[in-house]
């Protein structure tokens, strides 16, 4: 299963992630589909970097994000503190036949 989530880079003590897409039974460190943004905790504010199209596109193709992502996603990329995680399966508004 395919998971969205953190890959650390960055030398000793200054930690700096890449949000990447990744096989979920990959090492940490192991090879990854695509690399989505990017995660900088040492600045202040801590600065994120995502693709929301290549986002949303990996999260429809059944990609899930891990607690850290989603979280970070909520905090630091949505207003309203919600993300959209699943795709859509049926439509609300169709008719009922």
């Amino acid at each position: 299963m395919l998971s969205i989530r953190m890959r650390r880079a960055g030398s000793k003590k200054r930690p700096f992630y890449r949000v990447v897409v990744a096989e979920g039974r990959d090492p940490r460190e192991g090879a990854f589909h695509e690399i989505l943004g990017t995660y900088n905790p040492r600045t202040k504010p801590a600065k994120v970097e995502i693709d929301r199209e290549r986002l949303n596109h990996w999260i429809k193709s059944g990609a899930r994000p891990s607690d850290t992502v989603r979280t970070l996603l909520a905090r630091h990329l949505t207003k309203d503190k919600s993300l959209a995680t699943t795709p859509v399966t049926a439509d609300a508004t169709a008719p009922q036949a």
